[in-house]
C-alpha cells in the first residue's frame, strides 16, 4: 500500500517520525529540517479528513524519563509548522484515551518513545557477559513486542516516515508494523524519496559513477567502500582516512589522525581498487596545521610528508583540483564525510571544492546524492543543498543502504 492511494477519511493514522531535532540550552530549535521533511506526510493525512498520532524519539534517555529530552519542548514548533493545534500525549504508553477521543483533523503529539527501554529492547542495567543476560534479552523482546501492540491499538493505519531510524529494529520503526495488515501500513513520503535515493545511486548508475568517502576513520566505511568496489569506477577517499593511506605506504604523517591497527586493511582496499579497476584517488597534498584550531599557523605540504608538530586537516590545493576533475567528469555521484575539519572556516576549502563540483556536476545532469551526517552539514553550511539530487535524511541507515543491508523498518513494511 502506498499513502497516494490510501483514503485516510475518517482513519486514525500513528505515525513514526524522526523528530530528534537538535535543541539549544533554552530547548529552542536550532534546525527544523526534520520536522520539515514530515509535513508532506502529515498534511496528505489531514487533508484526506485523518486523525494523525504523531510518535518520535529524542536523543538517548537510555529508557529513563529526562526533561531534557521531552518532546513537549517541540509541541508549538510542530503546529506551527501543521498550521493547527496539537495535543500532547505526556505518556506515550498509555495514551489510549486521548488517541481514542481524537477527531477527523486533530492531530496528538505522543512523548518520547525512548522513555521506556522497550522501544529499543535492549535489556538495562544487566552485561552482556552476565549468565543472565540471555534471558533478560528473551524477556525485553516480550515487553518490546506488549509496547509495539499497544502503540499499534491507538490507530487504524501506521505510516512510517523516519528514515534515520529505519536501520534499527525497535518497537515503533518495525515491530508495530507486524500489528497492521499490508493494506494499512506504508511507507511516508519521505522513506519513499529516501529508498528511490538509494535504489537510484546503487542499481540505476548512469557511469562514470563516483563514491566520495570522507571523515576521520577507515573503519566505520569498511562495509560501504568493500560493497562500492564493484559498483563504482572512481573512489575518493579523502578526510582523516588519507593519513592512514599515507603511512600504510611508508609516508610521514606529523601528528595527523592515524588508525595504526588499520594499514594492512589500507593496503588491501588499494590492492582491490587496483584488481577490480577501480580509480582510487587519494590525496597527494594538504593543508597540515600546527594545532587544532581555526587560527593554527598552516602550510601546504605533501600528505606523506606532514612535519614533526602539524598535522593534516585539510585537502591541499592539487588534491583539490584532481578531486574536482574526477567529479566534474560523473554522472552518478555518492558523497559521504568531508575532506577536512570543515567546522573550522580555515579548513573548509576541500570540502568547499566538493560540494562545488557535486553541484557543477548536477547542473550537467548527474544524479548526485550526499548523506551522512557532516556531508549535510556541509552543504548546508556552503548554501548548497538545493542544488544537488537529494539530501539524505539518514545517516547509519543511508550506509547501512548502501552497504547493502536489508533496513528493518522498510522490510517491516514490505514483508521483505
Amino acid at each position: 500500500m502506498t499513502l497516494d492511494n490510501f483514503n485516510f477519511s475518517g482513519k486514525k493514522a500513528i505515525v513514526r517520525v524522526d523528530f530528534n531535532v537538535p535543541l539549544d540550552e533554552n530547548g529552542h530549535i536550532t534546525d527544523d529540517t526534520r520536522i520539515r521533511g514530515a509535513l508532506p506526510t502529515l498534511k496528505k493525512i489531514l487533508a484526506d479528513g485523518g486523525a494523525l498520532i504523531i510518535m518520535s524519539h529524542m536523543g538517548k534517555p537510555k529508557g529513563k524519563v529526562n526533561p531534557k529530552m521531552s518532546l513537549g519542548q517541540i509541541k508549538d514548533a510542530v503546529a506551527a509548522a501543521l498550521g493547527c493545534e496539537v495535543k500532547f500525549a505526556p505518556d506515550c504508553a498509555k495514551a489510549a484515551d486521548a488517541a481514542a477521543a481524537l477527531q477527523p483533523g486533530e492531530v496528538l503529539l505522543l512523548e518520547n518513545l525512548r522513555f521506556y527501554p522497550e522501544e529499543e529492547g535492549k535489556p538495562v542495567g544487566i552485561d552482556k557477559a552476565d549468565p543472565a543476560y540471555d534471558e533478560a534479552k528473551k524477556a525485553m523482546k516480550a515487553a518490546q513486542k506488549e509496547f509495539a501492540k499497544t502503540l499499534a491499538s491507538y490507530a487504524d493505519v501506521y505510516v512510517n516516515d523516519a528514515f534515520g531510524t529505519a536501520h534499527r529494529r525497535h518497537a515503533s520503526t518495525a515491530v508495530v508494523a507486524d500489528f497492521f495488515d499490508a493494506d494499512h501500513k506504508m511507507l511516508g513520503y519521505l522513506m519513499e524519496k529516501e529508498v528511490k535515493a538509494v535504489d537510484n545511486v546503487l542499481n540505476n548508475i548512469t557511469r562514470p559513477f563516483t563514491a566520495i568517502m570522507g571523515g576521520s576513520k577507515v573503519s566505520t566505511k569498511i562495509g560501504i567502500i568493500e560493497n562500492l568496489m564493484d559498483k563504482v569506477d572512481n573512489l575518493i577517499l579523502c578526510g582523516g582516512m588519507t593519513y592512514t593511506f599515507a603511512k600504510a605506504q611508508g609516508g610521514k604523517i606529523g601528528l595527523s589522525i592515524c588508525e595504526e591497527d588499520k594499514l594492512d586493511l589500507a593496503l588491501e582496499i588499494i590492492r582491490k581498487a587496483k584488481e577490480k579497476g577501480v580509480n582510487l584517488v587519494l590525496g597527494t597534498d594538504c593543508v597540515a596545521g600546527d594545532k587544532f584550531s581555526n587560527d593554527a599557523n598552516t602550510q601546504v605540504c605533501p600528505s606523506n610528508d606532514v612535519p614533526d608538530g602539524w598535522e593534516g586537516m585539510d585537502a591541499g590545493p592539487a588534491t583539490r583540483e584532481a578531486f574536482a576533475k574526477v567529479i566534474r567528469e560523473s554522472k552518478t555521484i555518492l558523497w559521504n564525510g568531508p575532506a577536512g575539519v570543515f567546522e573550522f572556516d580555515n579548513f573548509t576549502a576541500g570540502s568547499r571544492t566538493i560540494a562545488d563540483a557535486i553541484v557543477e556536476a548536477t547542473a550537467n545532469g548527474a544524479f548526485s546524492l550526499v548523506g551522512g551526517g557532516d556531508s549535510v552539514a556541509c552543504v548546508n553550511k556552503f548554501g548548497l543543498a538545493d542544488q544537488v539530487s537529494y539530501v539524505s535524511t539518514g545517516g547509519g541507515a543511508l550506509l547501512e543502504a548502501i552497504e547493502g543491508k536489508v533496513l528493518p523498518g522498510i522490510a517491516a513494511i514490505k514483508g521483505e
